[in-house]
């Protein structure tokens, strides 16, 4: 590594392969500056303990909008990593407030109703499949089954119209724009989004139905009673771009991992039962996650030796963590038998994602109708030659073409 400040994310040698900073970054300065696409600078960390260590410590805030805090973005508001609204700190703060609306999402968000959704899941992954048989190969599975599946799912669990799943894939776009997207953009299209939400959560107030926001509309709190408008939007928001453009990116990135090299898929023919640690082993093997998490620090602390003051903003790379040899044997190997696999694809801490019982049901129903309908499948491009997408905060690939 030279002294200059790298920019950041980095760029992966191919799709599939991971930067090979990370590996440099962990033996030589696993705490290290880099500058971001908004001109700000801030400390990057790749090791498995210290990413651990600074998600779970409530002294590393999401207080981004800080004054000295560095700017993930150019965007002066919105988005994702954007300046936060009183209406939904609760979501991005540390404190009590924060755990009390986990408590009161988590109680409607459960595994129970997850598994409940799996039959529909497994509907809709065979019809989307149906209609990529009937189109014959060579097919996108990334526009075939991999944004459409999430998409139907997350408007199922809010009770909207799948018919709005192309104005969701849009709005969930200008939340993790990195770089794509205006910041006029940004503002217009979050204005159109939260009125959608705004108007949608008055009718389920009005006229409740079987969905998780009708359930949440429901849900009093013993101290505060029930979950305000503007929480519930939130809410609302953070569940798309959660239960959508991450889960639809993961599912072509899952397919290209297990098809690039066949030995994976065969194994995974022969023994279905492998399919629950494929998909654990996809998320810690994925080199194309995207931006990581950033951390604002409230006071002096300690991290990899090294003293970092108040005001400093940290990048925690959980993909670079997965993949250290300190917490991982052959990390740089896929191992589908792989346990224990305490991977941090899904973060950790109080701010752990919430979604992630649904993002792993819909990962494992999507393998496994695929095993089951397309027993051949296999990638119509070499795997190098599949492209990245770029300009947002998550990472996938543009398409992933296979046949069968």
């Amino acid at each position: 590594m030279s002294d200059a400040v790298p920019d950041y994310p980095f760029r992966n040698p191919s799709a599939l392969e991971p930067p090979p900073e990370w590996a440099d970054l962990r033996d030589g300065c696993p705490v290290a500056p880099i500058r971001l696409a908004s001109g700000d600078q801030a400390l990057l960390l790749t090791r498995y303990e210290d990413v651990r260590r600074v998600l779970s410590d409530p002294r590393f805030t999401r207080q981004l909008d800080a004054g000295d805090a560095a700017r993930v973005t150019a965007n002066e508001s919105g988005g994702v990593f954007g300046r936060s609204d009183t209406s939904t700190s609760a979501m991005s703060s540390s404190g009590e407030a924060h755990m009390q609306w986990r408590r009161l999402v988590g109680r409607a968000f459960t595994a129970k109703r997850v598994l409940a959704m799996r039959p529909r899941m497994e509907e809709m992954a065979d019809q989307l499949v149906d209609a990529m048989v009937a189109q014959g190969p060579p097919a996108d599975l990334v526009a075939g089954l991999g944004f459409p599946l999430p998409v139907w799912v997350i408007c199922d669990l809010l009770g909207v119209p799948d018919s709005d799943r192309d104005r969701f894939s849009y709005w969930s776009d200008t939340m993790l724009s990195l770089t794509r997207y205006t910041q006029a953009e940004i503002d217009a299209a979050q204005a159109e989004f939260d009125a959608y939400l705004a108007a949608h959560v008055g009718a389920k107030r009005a006229e409740p139905g079987e969905d998780l926001l009708s359930e949440l509309i429901g849900i009093v709190d013993a101290a505060d009673g029930r979950l305000t408008e503007p929480l519930l939007v939130g809410t609302a928001r953070g569940l798309l771009v959660a239960g959508h453009e991450t889960t639809a990116n993961m599912i072509g990135k899952m397919a290209a991992m297990l098809l690039s090299d066949r030995s994976r898929w065969e194994a995974l023919l022969a023994e279905p039962a492998l399919v629950h640690p494929a998909v654990e082993e996809v998320l810690r093997f994925d080199a194309n996650p995207g931006f990581g998490m950033p951390r604002y620090l409230t006071e002096e602390v300690e991290v990899g030796e090294r003293k970092l003051p108040a005001g400093t903003t940290v990048i925690c790379s959980m993909a670079s963590a997965n993949r250290d040899e300190r917490a991982f044997g052959h990390a740089d190997g896929m191992d589908l038998r792989r346990s224990p696999n305490p991977h941090l694809a899904f973060g950790v801490g109080p701010h752990s994602c919430l979604g992630q019982a649904l993002a792993r049901t819909e990962l494992q129903t999507v393998l496994d109708v695929l095993l089951r309908r397309l027993p051949g499948l296999e990638l119509a491009v070499p795997a190098a030659g599949l492209a990245a997408r770029e300009g947002l905060l998550v990472g996938g690939l543009r398409e992933v073409p296979v046949r069968w």
